[in-house]
């Protein structure tokens, strides 16, 4: 271990076993399918005794497995409201969101990687849409890529680090987040029919309104087809002190479209395929979304526009788990086409011309052919995963994002391998390799290939009362990209990065009364990112955390979540000298105490506290900021059909400033829903 960071590793240990003593003092969450738990008892004679009903929370802690992973479902989706998909997934610890209020100027910050106040990504997080690779290049100045409406989707998920990453891709050295689109399979509950979902919502700052529409059909239980359209709009912004947030503005229509035809005997054969669209539009807007450079770029009339088109095959017959096939094709493209609005800035004279006045497209396109196999050998049981993957990344020139093709091949392997009783070791593989082509400034054509072989292990071991103790190794390789094709050494030097995690949890039905349900998991990390090629000036990076999840609920209804970021992090200069990582995140903890009555109602508040965060003599102040919310199923009638949503976040209209944001946080907001399904 590296001696500057060794106080450091010493305190996150020592926070991991305090939370592991502590733990009944908190709560996170559990999973919506664990919910309304109706457990059925009998005697010996096979005699009903009735059901049982399991104290629940909001969000499942997975305490299965090693890998630090935390999903999001639709009806969490629903309560939060959010406006992006970054402030929808801003709960989850280890998740940092930069001006996550909006889609434009925004990003995902995850273990101190990803969106950057210059980028909206530094590509060390992986966004996946169905499949499809979205949100992945380094556009100077305009923020992230991936522009969707929250309302499209069943489930967010986030899968922390790099050891769960290789059935993926490579590089991903601060997590994956993992979006799956709604299915009119799960509006229709797998039975045959035909329903129509209305969601409407408002947020008082900004005038923010949304309407999602779906339309989902199972006409036999051979086909289903599901289209949504969303609209979500917002005027202007204010903070905390009332003041108006610049360029909080945007409108976000979106669209989805998605069917499946199941065939052969047993429906074991399905082709799937859907196609999402999302545009925005801005005029007059400052280039520079993230507003850092007081506008000396000047203001731009900017049309964007984000497509997903998945296409896939897939076979899992019902007389043998060795076969679980899939063939997909995933394609996303993303369209800027922007204008300058002449502007004479004293800095740099007239602007306009080249950076801002320049249209910029790029296409993503996959094909992963990848089975799932769960067999034994002898008395090992194995839950195996591999692939192959064909990558083809084609981008249109523009002077700030150099135009080129990026072509990779991939092959994955993940076991995992029940060796003997609560014992679970997994090993995973995937070997890469790339090649980058484009034309330079001089008018010469380049191109580099690299390639690199990378993977991980994780172990777990469960006690028969529910304790487990878990451990992972991993490395992996970022390959060179297209925006460096002018920097030959670059180009010749893949980024290592090597990462090491130990934790331990516990999760039991039965603490403090007989069918409450206490569940905690908390997890230390050390991430080293060397041979860096992201950041100007910075030879390699060390960061070192502990995240931490727990939760209580009793089956009268009341539940307590917490959920707790503690991170520290050291940069290596070009010149050798050491300082705190320039994108180290506040350490921060999550609280929420609800309550649910029945069916009907759930009640709860929130909690959200941050540290100062002091980097080589910079504080970011903290902050503590509280929310409300509820929602109402009255289940009476027509209105049994209904669910009201109502919220009230920063009920004290506090002024903050999150460390990696570029401009303040949302003031008091009070949010209204209503959704109906029938």
């Amino acid at each position: 271990m590296r001696p500057d960071l060794r106080s450091a590793a010493t305190l996150g240990v020592s926070v991991l076993a305090l939370a592991s003593i502590a733990a009944p003092l908190s709560a996170s969450a559990q999973d919506t399918a664990e919910r309304s738990a109706e457990q059925a008892r009998e005697k010996a004679d096979g005699e009903f005794l009735g059901t049982i009903d399991i104290g629940e929370s909001t969000r499942a802690i997975r305490t299965d497995t090693a890998t630090p992973i935390t999903s999001i479902n639709r009806e969490e989706i629903e309560d939060r409201q959010a406006n992006t998909i970054a402030e929808l997934i801003d709960s989850i610890p280890g998740v940092t969101i930069v001006n996550g209020s909006t889609p434009i100027g925004s990003g995902i910050n995850i273990r101190g990687f990803g969106a950057t106040g210059t980028y909206g990504t530094d590509q060390k997080v992986l966004v996946l849409v169905d499949g499809a690779t979205n949100g992945s290049e380094e556009l100077y100045r305009i923020g992230t890529q991936l522009f969707t409406d929250p309302l499209l989707y069943k489930s967010a998920s986030v899968l922390r680090g790099t050891v769960g990453s290789f059935e993926y891709g490579s590089g991903v050295i601060g997590g994956t987040v993992i979006l799956e689109t709604s299915d009119a399979y799960d509006y229709l509950g797998g039975k045959t029919g035909f329903t129509v979902n209305q969601n409407l919502s408002g947020a008082s700052n900004g005038g923010g309104f949304a309407t999602s529409t779906t339309l989902a059909a199972m006409p036999s239980e051979n086909v289903e087809f599901l289209a949504n359209y969303s609209y979500r709009k917002s005027g202007i912004q204010e903070d905390g002190h009332g003041e108006r947030i610049e360029n909080s503005s945007f409108s976000l229509p979106s669209f989805l479209v998605k069917g499946a035809v199941h065939f052969g005997a047993d429906n074991a054969h399905t082709l799937k395929a859907s196609f999402s669209q999302t545009t925005t539009a801005e005029r007059d807007k400052p280039y520079d979304s993230f507003g850092t450079t007081g506008g000396v770029f000047g203001n731009v009339d900017r049309d964007t526009k984000s497509k997903n088109l998945v296409v896939g095959y897939y076979y899992e017959p019902l007389g043998t788990d060795a076969i679980n096939l899939s063939l997909v094709y995933t394609r996303a493209q993303q369209d800027i086409e922007q204008s300058y609005i002449p502007y004479s800035s004293p800095i740099f004279g007239e602007v306009g011309t080249p950076v801002t006045d320049a249209d910029q497209r790029y296409v993503t396109s996959k094909v992963t052919l990848k089975n799932a196999a769960l067999f034994a050998t002898g008395s090992v049981r194995h839950n195996l995963r591999v692939g192959l993957e064909y990558i083809d990344k084609d981008r249109l020139d523009a002077s700030s994002a150099p135009g080129g093709t990026d072509r990779r091949m991939a092959a994955f392997a993940v076991d995992e391998i029940g060796l003997f009783r609560g014992f679970t070791v997994t090993p995973a593989v995937r070997w890469e390799t790339s090649t980058v082509k484009g034309e330079l400034d001089d008018g010469s054509n380049a191109s580099y290939t690299n390639e690199g072989l990378m993977g991980g292990v994780s172990a777990r071991y469960e006690l028969p009362f529910g304790f487990s103790v878990f451990g992972s190794w991993a490395k992996t390789r970022s390959m060179p990209i297209i925006d460096d094709l002018e920097n030959v050494a670059y180009m010749n030097q893949p980024e290592k990065s090597r990462s090491w995690e130990a934790g331990a949890a516990f999760d039991r039905t039965g603490i403090f009364t007989q069918n409450d349900r206490f569940a905690i998991k908390a997890n230390y990390y050390d991430t080293d990112l060397t041979d860096n090629t992201s950041y100007s000036g910075v030879a390699e990076v060390y960061l070192e955390g502990v995240e931490i999840e727990a939760s209580y609920a009793t089956p009268s209804g009341f539940y307590l979540d917490f959920n707790g970021n503690i991170v520290s992090g050291t940069q290596l200069s070009t010149g050798g000298a050491l300082s705190d990582w320039g994108n180290l995140p506040q350490n921060t903890y999550q609280l929420a105490l609800g309550k649910r009555f029945g069916d009907h109602l759930d009640v709860r508040w929130e909690g959200v506290l941050a540290e100062d965060l002091d980097t080589d003599g910079t504080v970011e102040e903290g902050y503590d900021v509280h929310n409300l919310r509820a929602s109402f199923s009255p289940e009476v009638g027509f209105l049994r059909f209904l669910t009201f949503r109502v919220s009230v976040e920063n009920i004290f209209d506090t002024y903050y400033v999150p460390a990696l944001a570029t401009r303040p946080a949302l003031g008091r907001n009070f949010k209204g829903a209503v959704s109906v399904q029938f």
